[in-house]
């Protein structure tokens, strides 16, 4: 803070005028996240904000400015600040020679050494087109586990492990609120559709002050705002579902519109095919993505945008579950003077699943679960000069958590084992301050201070341990009134990030960042599941706490056609939720004396490397890292592996553009199996093996390693002067080499059995997902 007050009084001693406006795409009318802004005069400059927006102060005088932006061809402004501000807003129009060009690289050209952040990754939307998918769909989140540091623990599974964190600790962010489950089909597809995605930047370490809430990433999704320009069309056709985007002017340059809908059809295809016991089944997503704004002035700009989405399998008419995500996200933009730049959001964000079975109104059961927030967040970025940058801001976010709404019928007779819902609020504030000290230095300081308040109404429990058990047992029950506040928290979260520019082409960066997550996902699955419970750090459950630091050295080579970079972590984190063998987690009023306080720690070493120019390109990312865990009464209070831990992740993927219209993709994956437990011994009982772990241990054991092949060619439409429609075929193939990946491995005793002089044979059995390469053709197509 010292370092920001001394430089804002040595600015304000100075006379300065400003420039300020929004990078804009001149075909649609989209502003441009991280364009560069540049005075060669004095070598001085900014990027666009998540909004387009920019300001630059000073001094007076003429100036030249350059607006660059990766792709697009720049624009150079002769500006005159002798007297006064300028308000000025840049169209930047697409370099025709790059249309066909893969990019896998950032937004301005050298920033990967330039920049200030670090571990944080950009996906091109353009580039994610092409990559080879799973039945030629274009995904969003399977793109993010081709990058270093990124885990999954197995194909199919939900989500996705930064850094040895679980999935829980990623916050998903759609247009600022929150996802909860950000997959559909179990893992295969994500809930954002691609035609109507503009930026995803992900975080996974160096976070600046401006988020909190996860330990270990933060997944910041943004969508298009719609066309203002004129009307335009997008879609495509696969073999598991289609989608449509239609997006428009609502008045011409000032307010605009975008809607995109998918919907999957394997239940429609299978259909004929079904036998009459499973009439009534289901096996279908759909989701709906809507966006409106309105450019109300110069000052003053408005955003309001919802995302519906659900997944509903059912087992002919007595049998099955659904879940969805809903959001919708209002945002204000407001301009105090040239200098300010304000946004206020408010959004609502609701995840909730069912699950039913039962033959009829007389035998059946009903559970619903879900968890839901709404939430205010004000944010301010005052743009001093352009070496300083100060922002600030809030949040206060409520928390309705449903843990289970369950309701039994037999034979007419009602049982209601029901858990109440509980509640919580949390609030927020930060400061930060981005500085350029020089040529060679600029940091970005700041401090999150956290508050979460558990309130009522509620019944809470004190636990003691059971003498018979490896639990706790509740002692004394207390209830509590609506709005009284039960249990409160409160911690600083510091944060750090500097980087230092050793020459043109290479620079060494750093950050240290703390977090602070008050919520819980409960759930001691192999992989997320959509029936998993949210719940809030309690007077028993306190809230998981992460250090993590982290170094980096990164290198442009021959004129920025080459980009590498090795990063190496270390993080510790307190207060982890783990559970005691056979916890029971479902529907149960004492879960909380199941729950056990963990340790974990993760470090590994990052490397990168991508050729971005050319017809083509490619990157590379093999990461070595280690995560463990510590939880007294677990594996004899020794470290153990995480379910997340992948000692060995690499991934290579290529694109090659050939000249006119043909270009190929390929990924190739290989990681190291992760942990699981199995058996150290075994009981036999009456003909009938019982698995048993005498010595008490946890993942001992990794299953067989994964690797993968995938290729894919694109076939673009011919490019005719003036026409409107353009397709694109895609052809992949999944899994190349047919390989069985296992997800898991379980053990199976012969059926038959045996005399009892005889050993029981049992095996080890592999589970795969997918077992077999899986060829597919896809059609998207774009008119405007």
């Amino acid at each position: 803070m010292t370092i920001f007050l001394l430089t804002a009084g040595s600015t304000l001693a100075q006379q300065r005028n400003t420039i300020s406006g929004y990078v804009i795409d001149a075909s649609n009318g989209e502003t441009l996240i991280g364009a560069n802004i540049y005075v060669p005069g004095i070598e001085k400059g900014t990027t666009s904000n998540t909004y387009g927006f920019y300001s630059l102060s000073l001094e007076p005088g003429s100036y030249s400015i350059e607006f660059t932006y990766l792709g697009y061809s720049g624009v150079v402004e002769t500006i005159d600040l002798t007297e006064e501000n300028v308000e000025l807003s840049v169209e930047l129009h697409m370099n025709a020679s790059e249309l066909e060009e893969v990019v896998v690289t950032a937004s301005i050209e050298d920033q990967n050494v330039t920049e200030l952040q670090m571990s944080v990754e950009r996906l091109d939307m353009n580039t994610v087109e092409k990559l080879p998918m799973l039945l030629g769909e274009v995904e969003i989140m399977r793109s993010i586990l081709l990058l270093p540091g990124v885990t999954t623990v197995g194909e199919g599974a939900s989500g996705f492990n930064v850094r040895g964190g679980g999935i829980d600790q990623n916050l998903v962010l759609l247009d600022e609120a929150p996802v909860y489950n950000s997959s559909h089909l179990f893992g295969f597809y994500s809930v954002f559709n691609p035609d109507a995605v503009k930026d995803v930047q992900l975080y996974k370490g160096g976070i600046p002050a401006r988020y909190g809430g996860r330990l270990s990433s933060i997944l910041d999704v943004h969508m298009k705002e719609g066309n203002n320009k004129g009307f335009q069309m997008q879609g495509g056709v696969g073999f598991i579902f289609s989608r449509l985007a239609i997006e428009a002017p609502i008045v011409k340059d000032k307010a605009s519109f975008i809607i995109a809908g998918r919907r999957s059809y394997a239940d429609v295809l299978a259909k004929p095919f079904l036998n009459e016991d499973l009439d009534g089944s289901a096996l279908n997503f759909w989701d709906l993505t809507l966006k409106t704004n309105w450019q109300i002035n110069t000052n003053n700009r408005i955003f309001l945008s919802a995302y519906t989405g659900r997944d509903k399998f059912r087992f002919g008419e007595d049998a099955g579950f659904d879940w969805g995500n809903q959001t919708a996200t209002l945002r204000w933009n407001h301009l105090f003077g040239e200098k300010v730049f304000s946004n206020f959001t408010f959004y609502y964000s609701n995840y909730d699943y069912q699950l039913s079975f039962g033959a009829d109104a007389e035998n059946k059961f009903d559970w619903n679960a879900g968890i839901i927030n709404y939430s205010f967040k004000p944010e301010f970025s005052y743009y001093i000069t352009p070496s300083s940058v100060l922002r600030f801001g809030g949040q206060v976010t409520f928390y309705d958590f449903e843990p289970g709404t369950a309701i039994g019928i037999s034979e007419g007779e009602t049982t209601d084992i029901s858990l109440d819902n509980k509640y919580a609020i949390e609030s927020g504030i930060f400061i930060e301050h981005e500085l350029d000290l020089g040529k060679k230095l600029e940091l970005n300081y700041g401090l999150r201070l956290s508050h979460f308040n558990y309130i009522g109404p509620g019944r809470t429990y004190t636990y003691e341990d059971d003498p018979f058990g490896p639990g706790k047992i509740p002692v004394d029950v207390q209830e509590h009134a609506k709005g009284e506040s039960i249990q409160t928290y409160i911690n600083l979260e510091p944060r750090l990030a500097l980087k230092y520019q050793l020459d043109a082409e290479s620079s060494i960066k750093a950050s240290y960042n703390r977090m602070t997550q008050y919520i819980h996902l409960i759930s001691n699955t192999t992989a997320s599941t959509p029936v998993d419970v949210w719940t809030p750090s309690t007077n028993n459950i306190k809230p998981q706490i992460a250090d993590q630091v982290a170094i980096g050295y990164f290198r442009n080579m021959s004129h920025n056609t080459y980009e590498a970079s090795v990063e190496v972590y270390y993080k510790v984190m307190n207060d982890l939720v783990d559970y005691i063998d056979g916890a029971d987690l479902l529907l149960n009023e004492f879960l909380e004396g199941d729950l056990l306080p963990g340790k974990g720690r993760a470090y590994g070493v990052e490397l990168q490397g991508k050729k971005v120019k050319g017809d083509f390109t490619l990157w590379a990312s093999y990461t070595y890292s280690i995560s463990e865990r510590l939880v007294e009464g677990v594996n004899a209070d020794n470290w153990y592996p995480s379910r997340y831990d992948q000692t060995h992740n690499f991934s290579l993927t290529g694109f090659y553009q050939l000249p006119g219209r043909w270009s190929f993709s390929s990924t190739f994956i290989l990681n190291s199996g992760t942990p699981t437990t199995f058996p150290t011994s075994r009981i036999e009982q009456q003909g009938y093996v019982i698995p048993h772990n005498a010595l008490d241990v946890r993942n001992n054991v990794r299953i067989p390693a994964y690797h993968r092949l995938d290729i894919a060619a694109t076939l673009d439409s011919k490019n005719k002067p003036g026409r409107r429609w353009k397709g694109r075929w895609v052809f992949s193939v999944y899994n190349l080499y047919n390989r069985r990946n296992p997800f898991s491995i379980y053990f199976s005793q012969e059926e038959n059995r045996v005399p009892a002089s005889i050993p029981i044979q049992t095996e080890a059995i592999r589970l795969s997902v997918i077992g077999n390469f899986i060829p597919s053709v896809s059609y998207n197509f774009i008119f405007k």
